[in-house]
């Protein structure tokens, strides 16, 4: 039996939570999957309401559960940075959340602007670093509000949260057919952090002779994601780097209302969640894309070991996009979340 926290948390994400859930439900009778879920309120209304953010109980009752399944973040009346913060960032690093993995995948019957590209040339993983880096918070002012402000802001990099990233993703790449590691820095500017980068990563790949190896800067990586996104297997890269590739990531295969993405500890309580934001304004529209957000749900399966539940989700998913049934997937393609929602779950096999 697994034990699923569920965070709908703000804005839209009550709603495609809601369908995500729905098509969890139908995959998991089929595969005989035994769940049952725990709801949370969190959230800006909650913090509006009472002033707290994640209460320290709450975070022990979730180090107890198998998995966490969230919404999106963000409320307009909540200046930004005290969820994303208090909420995101304290459950990744409080739960040692220590990859974020971001599947790029282009499925059928989607849209991409690039040119000439498909779903076999736009299918690769990108495996960032999700408790170090920039997003560490290292920093402070001096003589701030004054003419003389000094703003500084570190990024820390340890050979420990360095390695264990690294090794994910060889570990990743040997299940996949391509079997190509791409690590991506700035080695050649960010001399001190990057460079412990370069070097794990080559003392790494040592141990993982079937396993091809490749290098990016980032810029180049922007690049080439673009022009020749086949080139792409896994990719492995530092915290502040992969937030930006992941979202042009989104963009090729099709936007964000199809990019799902887990937040995993391998030992411990993984979160998973579509990648885009609350959308304040569209909320209770019923107009909102829920397939990002229900091919979560399916990274969730597979990761709690449910495979063929987790794949007959991403099938759905894959069968109700090629149908063409779902428009262009924007908040005007006249297809309802919930309509949405229960065309996949018709889908489930």
């Amino acid at each position: 039996m697994h034990k699923i926290a569920v965070l709908p948390c703000d804005g839209i994400g009550p709603e495609v939570v809601a369908e995500g859930l729905k098509v969890l439900a139908v995959a998991a009778e089929k595969h005989g999957v035994r769940y049952e879920t725990v709801e949370y309120d969190l959230g800006g209304d909650r913090y509006l309401r009472t002033g707290e953010i994640i209460p320290d109980a709450v975070l022990d009752e979730l180090r107890q559960l198998d998995a966490i399944y969230l919404g999106a973040v963000g409320h307009p009346d909540v200046p930004a940075g005290i969820l994303e913060k208090g909420l995101l960032l304290r459950l990744r690093f409080e739960l040692d959340q220590y990859i974020n993995l971001r599947p790029i995948k282009l499925y059928p019957g989607v849209e991409t602007p690039l040119a000439g590209k498909g779903p076999a040339e736009i299918d690769f993983v990108v495996v960032r670093e999700n408790t170090e880096d920039m997003y560490a918070g290292v920093g402070g002012f001096l003589r701030k509000g004054t003419p003389h402000e000094v703003a500084v802001q570190e990024a820390v990099y340890t050979r420990m949260g360095t390695e264990r990233c690294i090794r994910y993703a060889f570990e990743l790449a040997r299940t996949r057919a391509e079997k190509k590691v791409t690590m991506v820095d700035k080695s050649n500017v960010l001399t001190f952090g990057h460079d412990l980068w370069v070097r794990t990563f080559a003392e790494v790949g040592a141990h993982y002779p079937d396993v091809e190896q490749d290098h990016a800067y980032v810029d180049a990586c922007c690049m080439w994601m673009v022009k020749n996104p086949e080139w792409f297997d896994v990719i492995v890269t530092t915290n502040m780097f992969g937030d930006i590739i992941t979202d042009l990531g989104a963009m090729i295969q099709g936007g964000m209302g199809v990019a799902a993405s887990g937040n995993i500890n391998p030992s411990g309580v993984s979160m998973f969640e579509p990648i885009h934001g609350s959308a304040p304004k569209y909320t209770g529209m019923n107009v909102i894309c829920p397939i990002a957000a229900i091919a979560a749900a399916g990274m969730m399966m597979e990761h709690l070991g449910e495979v063929e539940c987790g794949q007959a989700i991403e099938n759905a998913v894959i069968a109700a996009l090629a149908s063409g049934k779902l428009g262009d997937l924007s908040t005007k393609s006249g297809v309802s979340t919930t309509a949405a929602g229960d065309l996949v779950a018709s889908l489930v096999q």
